[in-house]
């Protein structure tokens, strides 16, 4: 049978009037796919799997249905689509009455912010569990704020006490629904409703990427993301070394390698995926493994490296790339790769969404690798804007 203990509830039942559509905005086009199916995308990306229930307007059903469909394709069992109502609060209810029994942490997501990333989902997720209150990600205000009266400056508001808030939104769900229930009157978003019962609100770092759609100037940003200009391409090199640990299994390329030592690691310590992921970034220019996803992070604790590659691909295609090949070389003593070397070539492309070619050597009993103390692994990429 079906089941998640997470739910995620993506509200898609806006008019979206000031977008000045001819359809309601979550069903606009943006490169080929609806604001809708953008949105369904970092969810159905996240690492366990997840109740997705989308909220669209009442004369949209099908529509957003198809849509979801598409989306989802063979995880359609884990979606479902309802009507939602005359208000947002409205629409958000009907998302939660239609939560399996066994959800225990229910995400609130606006389908107009298509590009909060996965892992944005993940650390919402996280720190409810963790802490067993609300969650919502923000960012600092960048701006100088002034409170104003018409036309008149009166004084400055200080802006180190202000986040930005965004979704989406994470709280335990039998708290959420309670305070739904009990609400009088209509908030902007669902961490005012939990805040309105009593509940606590905890605020942790968003992503510039989660920006909402609601302009034609937002709408123009967005496009800009999924349809760039040709500015031609960009390479990339990766790096990444790990010493064998006889106490766990061996992961490498996302493959299981049986009666093989592991390497040791935060995670499982793929160097091979790893370095896919330091090129990978490293041709989109943001940044490395290790200030994109620290070790001091628990959500990546003991996770498998294609964790890591799926979280890159998409930051890389949020910044605008498409992948266009990576090639990657192991050097050290075992495992021996060339009897698996087309099951690990397909799987990481499959991954990876572009041909992956997979190389192997030794030092010569040179070196740490050499001395079988560990592996290296060293990868290109080369991606077009």
């Amino acid at each position: 049978m079906t089941t998640a203990t997470v739910g995620v509830v993506i509200v898609a039942a806006g008019t979206g009037s000031r977008l000045g559509a001819e359809l309601p905005k979550a069903f606009v086009s943006l490169g080929g796919s609806s604001i809708l199916q953008r949105a369904l995308d970092p969810v159905l990306g996240m690492s366990e799997p997840v109740q997705i229930v989308v909220v669209a307007p009442e004369d949209q059903l099908a529509l957003a249905q198809d849509q979801v469909r598409a989306a989802a394709g063979a995880a359609i069992e884990y979606t479902s689509v309802v009507a939602g109502g005359a208000t947002r609060q409205s629409s958000v209810a009907a998302g939660l009455d239609a939560l399996w029994p066994d959800v225990g942490v229910v995400l609130v997501h606006d389908a107009a912010r298509p590009f909060a990333p996965t892992a944005l989902f993940e650390a919402v997720v996280a720190r409810v569990r963790a802490s067993s209150q609300g969650v919502i990600p923000g960012l600092p205000v960048a701006d100088t704020l002034k409170r104003t009266d018409d036309d008149v400056a009166l004084d400055t508001v200080d802006r180190s006490v202000l986040s930005a808030i965004q979704t989406p939104q994470g709280f335990p769900r039998v708290e959420l629904t309670e305070a739904y229930a009990a609400a009088t009157e209509d908030y902007t978003d669902d961490a005012a409703v939990f805040a309105a019962a009593g509940h606590t609100v905890r605020v942790i770092s968003g992503d510039a990427l989660a920006f909402k759609i609601t302009t034609p100037w937002d709408l123009r940003r967005a496009q800009a993301l999924v349809e760039p200009a040709i500015i031609g391409s960009r390479s990339g090199i990766g790096i990444d070394i790990h010493a064998y640990d006889e106490s766990v299994p061996l992961w490498l390329g996302g493959l299981h390698w049986p009666d093989e030592p592991g390497l040791a690691g935060h995670s499982d310590g793929d160097a091979l995926s790893h370095a896919i992921c330091d090129a990978l970034l490293s041709a989109a220019g943001l940044g490395d493994l290790g200030s994109r996803f620290g070790t001091t992070d628990p959500r990546f604790a003991n996770a498998h490296g294609e964790v890591f590659l799926r979280a890159t691909i998409e930051l890389v295609a949020g910044a605008g790339f498409a992948i266009e090949n990576v090639a990657v070389q192991v050097i050290g003593n075992h495992p021996r790769l060339a009897a698996r070397r087309g099951e690990l070539e397909k799987h990481l492309s499959d991954v990876v969404g572009a041909p992956v070619s997979v190389s192997a050597t030794t030092s010569d009993g040179l070196g740490f690798t050499g001395n079988g103390e560990g592996i290296a692994a060293i990868a290109t990429a080369l991606l077009s804007s």
